[in-house]
């Protein structure tokens, strides 16, 4: 079966509701999500390991047009979020355009048409005038291929594959990796397990974490507009002027280099552990941990900080490059997302058969992070470049949706009782769009034959 939509989005996260939203808002497109899972949420539903939570303030974490009043703590954990991003999709009329179940598994330019066709794992073909490409980086679990693997007899996982059924009390326990989820979930289960053994690559920066409940007297205030605006503003500026420190020059990071090796001095007593948690790198060249609670509890008798490399796995144990044997009863992967190949997860064939997997191969790379020469009215989210590691993701979330509702907008509109051939498209170049043209932005516009 087919069916012909103007605008086709794929994953219904943060990036599909968002641009869902403005189509919703703006009338003339019709549009349809398609969802592999049963309901939205994208990263906030897939990961639900213990203590997961965001490491940006809960004012500037939601869309500026859609701030939540409702917030119970300064740094909101997965439930909250993902209950944000329900009720966001049932108010803003974005729901009724989903079809959950719905796995896409390829995307094929048709340059005589004009048109997007693609194809779903139920056997479903939609054509489509507009591609926008949702599923977002952090959605492919990265799993290091480690020698011996397929010998060990206990029980594995990734992070973002939780299996809550698995009970780690009393467990031997192995954690391989370091970053942003490992620092979340450390702390959560060193209580529970006999001993954990934390292999680490590289250490990481990292700074307190302010997190606290908000009073009721807060919680009434973000009720006051112009309260929470000015909230979200200052928050907002606060996290900017960390830019520099990502960009090189004067990197204006000391105060915050100082506060990270205050806190890890005052955290951790033992100077053996502590020299094993100091980064050799410069503040600023990988992402910026926030945790209160992590050297604590790596600082605990029953944990071990490896930071020899993993040499092979045997049954029960994993064997470090110095020879050391650490017994092993469960595995787990906190080595975060393979964002290249989430990216392109999807298999896309554009102009002259040319595929974005083979055309990213030798690097990523996107107009404004969200168009890709020789892949027409094809717009990716959350793409090459765009993200962060010092604000909000949902601000340049916010940037791209607008990018390309713009495009769509001077695209022609909607091509429904086109007296044209459908999806009646000239491919003629349109007016500018942030100062570029719409051919060179990937675009191309309606013929403009409708109804009168």
């Amino acid at each position: 079966m087919t069916e012909q939509v103007d605008v086709l989005i794929i994953g219904a996260g943060f990036s599909g509701l968002c641009v869902a939203r403005g189509l919703v808002k703006r009338k003339g497109f019709t549009f349809k999500i398609l969802e592999r899972a049963e309901e939205v949420g994208g990263t906030w539903r897939d990961n639900t390991y213990p203590g997961c939570a965001c490491d940006i303030p809960s004012p500037l974490y939601s869309f500026s047009f859609a701030q939540n009043t409702n917030w119970t703590r300064l740094f909101a954990r997965q439930p909250e979020i993902l209950d944000y991003l329900r009720d966001f999709a049932r108010r803003h009329g974005v729901l009724e355009h989903i079809r959950f179940g719905e796995q896409v598994d390829g995307a094929q330019w048709d340059e005589s048409s004009r048109t997007w066709s693609v194809t779903t794992v139920s056997g479903q073909t939609y054509t489509c005038r507009f591609l926008v490409s949702a599923i977002g980086a952090l959605h492919v679990p990265s799993i290091p291929d480690l020698a011996g693997i397929e010998r060990f007899q206990g029980d594995t996982m990734h992070s973002a594959e939780w299996d809550h059924e698995l009970d780690l009390k009393g467990k031997r326990v192995a954690v391989i990796g370091t970053g942003a989820s490992a620092i979340q979930f450390v702390p959560e289960i060193v209580g529970e397990v006999e001993q954990l053994t934390l292999f680490q690559r590289t250490p990481s920066w990292i700074v307190p974490k302010s997190d606290r409940p908000f009073t009721d007297s807060q919680r009434r205030l973000r009720g006051f507009l112009p309260y929470r605006w000015y909230a979200r503003e200052r928050l907002f500026w606060i996290h900017e002027s960390r830019r520099k420190g990502f960009t090189g020059g004067d990197t204006g990071m000391a105060d915050t280099e100082r506060l990270a090796r205050s806190l890890l001095k005052r955290q951790v007593a033992d100077p053996e552990l502590r020299a094993k948690l100091t980064p050799d790198y410069a503040i600023g060249c990988k992402r910026l941990l926030i945790s209160s609670n992590y050297y604590p509890a790596v600082a605990r008798d029953n944990v071990t900080v490896e930071t020899s490399s993993v040499r092979e796995v045997h049954a029960h144990s994993v064997v470090t490059g110095d020879g050391n044997e650490h017994p092993v009863d469960v595995l787990i992967y906190g080595t975060g997302f393979d964002t290249q190949h989430g990216l392109a997860s999807v298999p896309v064939v554009g102009r002259d058969g040319v595929k974005l997997a083979d055309r990213w191969d030798g690097g990523m790379e996107a107009y404004l992070g969200t168009t890709v020469s020789g892949f027409p009215n094809y717009f990716v989210m959350m793409g090459p470049n765009s993200g962060l590691g010092h604000n909000s993701q949902v601000f340049m979330i916010e940037a791209q949706a607008r990018y390309v509702l713009s495009c769509l907008r001077r695209s022609g509109g909607s091509t429904a009782g086109c007296r044209g051939r459908w999806p009646g498209l000239c491919g003629r170049p349109g007016d500018a769009v942030a100062g570029i043209s719409m051919r060179r932005a990937g675009v191309i516009r309606c013929c403009g034959r409708l109804p009168r």
